[in-house]
């Protein structure tokens, strides 16, 4: 079955008109579109989730709290690391020590930490400072013509876990997983073991709902298929399901709109982030299931969602719920996912490495479908739409009114510096492509006035770069943060072989390779919907756009509402086919290399360090990057869209209101950590007992692996932490 994400925005449409209203903005001024509330933006659907009649979820409220549990819950790592790890402070990371890796995600570069900008040594376990950054740095940070002085080629992350080959499970108690732990040939001090850090600087998980793929290269499928990160692109990927006869079987699922969820089942079974090598879901389940939630942790008794399973009372915090992880799985899903008892078909721990070989049962081997979209349900609360910005009245352009006049001259910098074309749309970024495009169907002038419009709906796009006309995913952007061969981003392969790119894909589509078309969204792109048309209806060549000197033919999507009507060609198979088969090409090209997920702006301030690196720990540096038209030359870097800023580099008054408008975007909920944004207590490592050379203690995991320190971020309640919010990342710097 093929999935229309058109037909998913019209089906959303109605829902929406009740809920948000979108006002004319074709009589406002400046460039591009204008901001929008994200109270009351509609949330994309997931169709046999909650609804029909038999829903995989029966109960939305204890779905939400097994999630919470599950997120918060240092016993789902191999080591003592929770999803919130990595995800405690504005749903993103600020931690400062033993968090630099040497290198990108698919680097072609050395495993070799850099220098520090002084030109002292460092690596794992040092400790961050204000000097260090940005990795960039250049004899005038705002002028384009600045002599790059110091480039730092690391990447300021999370740290994960100590790694190491899976063995065992504890079943009760012990949070720590039987594994073979070595010292890392890369991640040491000294003869010591360390922590592993991510390649990727860490983002935030508050309102990563809207996201069409999540991850830094989109890695995480719209599509969930169950098991696994990669939707229809994983052949054995399923549950198992008791059909009526009392049998059970092994089916596809196929839940749209579920990338969080897609997302969720990565860290517990990767090496870098929480788990030991070979460990299964159906080894975690085994693990949990039996166990108290978040048995290692206080829970505020007025926690917002855990508050009535806790123990705690008033004045008087305890540890763990009242509850186990079966029973609120049991309470939380179709009984059709877990009651089936007999042991035999769903396999077994390989007794060769493990201790505990007993048969799974059902509901152990269906634990990433339970772990995932628990994890979803309940990262689908962490909405924040009550900002200064969201607070607002607006006038009858949509321009809000009762922000301060420093932050309104910022909205008009911030339109007219481009950042709103990709920053776009309620939660201001082009990659909430369905929340967007409901919007659209809504006001075809939602996101422009009647001499401005831009195209929300596409999963792929077709504008101009630098060297010609490129494809490109929409919601991801090459900004020229770092060279290609740091991170080649959007522009690697699944463990199949297939591109991650849905441009990649619709190349292919058009040269009438259709076994090139994995993720079904792709085969649904309509040229008419493109900003810039590929083809153009005319007998005259074009040195970008095929014409009918090329070949063309008209597309084979219904045309109805196309953005641009004019733009409904397409190249012949023919022409497509041997435009790709060219070495070189100017209008047929990709640009997934070096192109990563366009972040969300809301809580910019306390979610440093920024960039798909943590090269940047303050706002100035980000606009010092945007201003000077950004580092290095890459093949997918927009023009038009990355350029140097000459107003702002001469203008301190603008920068300043720039920086105050983004500041309008913080939500004080999540600044003082009030529901929903709540939380149990979590132990965080931070680092390990000494410094980038010596090791000065033990950890009681192995003779090898350096002791961790820790501080606790304590439990929070509904009504937040009182008086001492989170501050920015550079805060936390010496």
């Amino acid at each position: 079955m093929i999935i229309n994400i058109k037909n998913t925005i019209i089906t959303l449409v109605r829902i929406a008109c009740l809920t948000i209203c979108i006002v004319s903005v074709s009589r406002a001024d400046g460039f591009g579109p204008i901001p929008m509330s994200l109270k009351g933006a509609p949330v994309p659907e997931v169709p046999g989730l909650l609804d029909g009649p038999d829903p995989i979820i029966i109960n939305k409220n204890k779905a939400i709290a097994l999630g919470k549990a599950l997120f918060w819950d240092v016993n789902v790592g191999s080591d003592g690391i929770s999803c919130a790890t990595c995800h405690y402070h504005a749903g993103a990371d600020r931690r400062t020590k033993n968090q630099i890796a040497p290198a990108g995600r698919n680097s072609t570069l050395p495993k070799e930490f850099s220098l520090a900008s002084d030109g002292t040594p460092r690596g794992p376990n040092s400790k961050l400072k204000k000097t260090d950054f940005p990795f960039f740095q250049t004899s005038d940070p705002m002028s384009p013509t600045g002599e790059p002085i110091y480039i730092n080629n690391d990447v300021v992350s999370s740290s994960g876990t100590f790694g190491g080959d899976y063995r065992d499970v504890e079943w009760f108690q012990e949070k720590n997983d039987e594994c073979e732990r070595n010292t890392d040939p890369v991640f040491h001090a000294g003869a010591k073991g360390t922590r592993k850090v991510e390649p990727r600087n860490t983002p935030t998980v508050i309102n990563s709902v809207f996201n069409f793929r999540n991850f830094w290269d989109g890695r995480a499928n719209n599509i969930f298929n169950g098991s696994s990160p990669w939707g229809d692109r994983d052949p054995d990927a399923g549950v198992w399901v008791k059909n009526s006869d009392g049998t059970v079987t092994k089916q596809r699922l196929r839940l749209i709109n579920s990338s969080l969820a897609s997302q969720a089942v990565a860290p517990p079974l990767d090496n870098f982030e929480m788990g030991c090598h070979g460990r299964t879901f159906a080894d975690l389940g085994r693990k949990l299931l039996n166990r108290k939630p978040l048995e290692h942790q206080r829970v505020h008794w007025n926690d917002s969602v855990l508050g009535p399973l806790a123990h705690s009372t008033n004045n008087n915090l305890q540890k763990g719920l009242n509850t186990r992880y079966y029973r609120l799985v049991m309470d939380s899903f179709n009984s059709k996912y877990w009651k089936h008892n007999d042991v035999g078909l769903f396999g077994s721990p390989s007794p060769a490495s493990a201790t505990h070989d007993l048969p799974y049962r059902q509901i152990e081997a269906n634990f990433a479908m339970f772990f995932a979209l628990a994890i979803q349900m309940y990262e689908s609360t962490l909405i924040s739409d009550d900002s200064p910005f969201d607070q607002s009245a607006v006038d009858e352009h949509g321009m809000p009114t009762e922000l301060s006049e420093s932050a309104l001259r910022g909205l008009d910098v911030f339109r007219d510096s481009h950042c709103a074309l990709c920053h776009i749309g309620p939660n201001f970024t082009s990659s909430a492509v369905v929340t967007n495009g409901i919007l659209q169907k809504i006001n075809p002038h939602a996101f422009g006035n009647s001499s401005f419009r831009i195209s929300t709906t596409n999963v792929v796009t077709y504008l101009s770069l630098t060297g010609g006309m490129m494809f490109q995913d929409t919601g991801f952007s090459g900004t020229g943060v770092t060279p290609v061969e740091n991170d080649i981003g959007l522009g690697g392969v699944d463990p199949f072989g297939n591109p991650l790119s849905f441009a990649d894909q619709y190349m292919q589509l058009l040269a009438g390779n259709k076994a090139g078309i994995i993720d079904p969204y792709v085969a649904d792109v309509r040229a008419c919907d493109f900003d810039t048309a590929i083809a153009l209806d005319r007998d005259k060549p074009h040195p970008l756009l095929f014409t009918r000197a090329d070949g063309i033919q008209k597309q084979t999507q219904d045309a109805t509402d196309c953005f641009n009507p004019a733009g409904a060609f397409v190249p012949t198979v023919d022409a497509a086919a041997a435009e790709l088969k060219k070495a070189k090409r100017k209008r047929f090209l990709s640009a997934a290399a070096g192109t990563f997920k366009i972040p969300t702006l809301r809580n910019i301030e306390l979610t440093g360090p920024y960039m798909h690196n943590g090269g940047m720990a303050s706002l100035e540096e980000v606009l010092e990057f945007y201003i000077r038209g950004g580092n290095f030359e890459v093949p997918p870097k927009e023009f038009g869209k990355v350029f140097s800023l000459v107003d702002l580099q001469l203008s301190s008054e603008s920068r300043e209101d720039l920086l105050n408008f983004l500041k309008s975007l913080t939500d004080d909920r999540v600044r003082y950590e009030k529901a929903p944004f709540d939380h149990p207590e979590l132990a965080v490592p931070h680092g390990h007992a000494g410094n980038n050379v010596l090791i000065t203690a033990t950890h009681a995991l192995g003779d090898n692996l350096a002791a961790d320190e820790y501080f606790t971020v304590p439990a929070v309640g509904a009504e937040g932490r009182g008086v001492n919010p989170l501050h920015s990342f550079e805060r936390y710097l010496q």
